[in-house]
């Protein structure tokens, strides 16, 4: 890595740190959004960091749809026992059980929807007044509208036509009875930057990032992961390739790409030659042209 790149990664780090220890101070019960995606999973590290040699004092809230990949699970559960952290979870399928959301139907039917309840009614019991999350400007078009502190109201809704200004990084979370904030400490980082941070970290992530050969389904122009959860259509057939995940999310509707990028230097190298986002294979974006910022105003992610 050059010494420019070294130097950028370097200032967004210390950015980030900055805006984790503004988190601390300045709210009562914070809790880091964990999905088990190298974001969120950055986001860990830092965390770590800006607080060494304590612990993290957050609580890893993770959203279980029921849909997962098993290595992401996997991954989780050894990440929490390594940082001895409280992880908290929301169930999805609790949330259908009692009655809270109903489970979709058809073909393309997805539990993606349905976690904003979830996370929202965890949020709530757990009296969380603050959500770290990962997600970067770079990625959607929606979340390019975000701010570092991004402000929820008493329904846990966003309207980014109601958000504080940050002028010079100066950050205002003072809130009423009721509402949260979602804060985006790598707001300004792009996936090539989180990539060259991982590889310069040596940061542990699922192994679903690295290409390896797996069963998989070629629909909608990606290859889907073959698993209990997906039906095939007429005319699908299941085939064994070698691919990795760019994005992780629920395992019916995140997409890979044929790949031989074995390693962190071969994915730098990948993500430099892409010329489509690493949401393009995520069908639940692939629904409306506003399918993201819906889902975030309801008080998704």
């Amino acid at each position: 890595m050059s010494k420019y790149f070294l130097n950028h990664i370097k200032e967004l780090e210390a950015e980030a740190l900055f805006v984790l220890r503004e988190v601390f101070a300045q709210f009562e019960n914070p809790a880091i959004l964990f999905s088990g995606g190298k974001d969120s999973i950055v986001v860990t590290h830092l965390a770590r960091k800006a607080f060494f040699p304590a612990k993290i004092p957050f609580t890893l809230l993770h959203v279980d749809t029921g849909h997962n990949f098993p290595e992401t699970i996997a991954f989780r559960d050894a990440l929490v026992k390594e940082l001895g952290v409280k992880l908290a979870v929301g169930s999805v399928q609790e949330s259908i059980d009692q009655g809270r959301v109903v489970e979709e139907r058809g073909k393309n039917a997805s539990r993606n929807a349905l976690q904003t309840v979830t996370l929202l009614d965890t949020i709530e019991e757990n009296k969380f007044d603050v959500c770290i999350g990962g997600g970067r400007r770079d990625e959607e078009k929606a979340r390019a509208k975000e701010r570092f502190f991004s402000h929820r109201d008493e329904f846990g809704q966003w309207d980014p036509k109601n958000q504080r200004s940050e002028l010079w990084n100066i950050f205002n979370g003072k809130h009423h009875q009721g509402e949260h904030f979602r804060v985006f400490p790598i707001s300004n980082w792009t996936e090539m930057d989180v990539w060259q941070y991982i590889d310069m970290e040596n940061i542990a992530i699922p192994s679903l990032y690295i290409a390896h050969e797996r069963e998989v389904v070629w629909r909608d122009n990606t290859w889907l992961p073959f698993s209990d959860f997906l039906t095939l259509r007429s005319g699908e057939k299941v085939e064994r390739k070698q691919v990795r995940f760019r994005t992780l999310g629920d395992i019916t509707i995140t997409g890979g790409v044929e790949s031989d990028a074995d390693s962190l230097e071969k994915i730098v190298a990948e993500v430099a030659a892409a010329r489509q986002t690493e949401r393009g294979n995520r069908a639940d974006d692939k629904r409306s042209e506003t399918a993201m910022e819906d889902r975030k105003r309801d008080g998704y992610f």
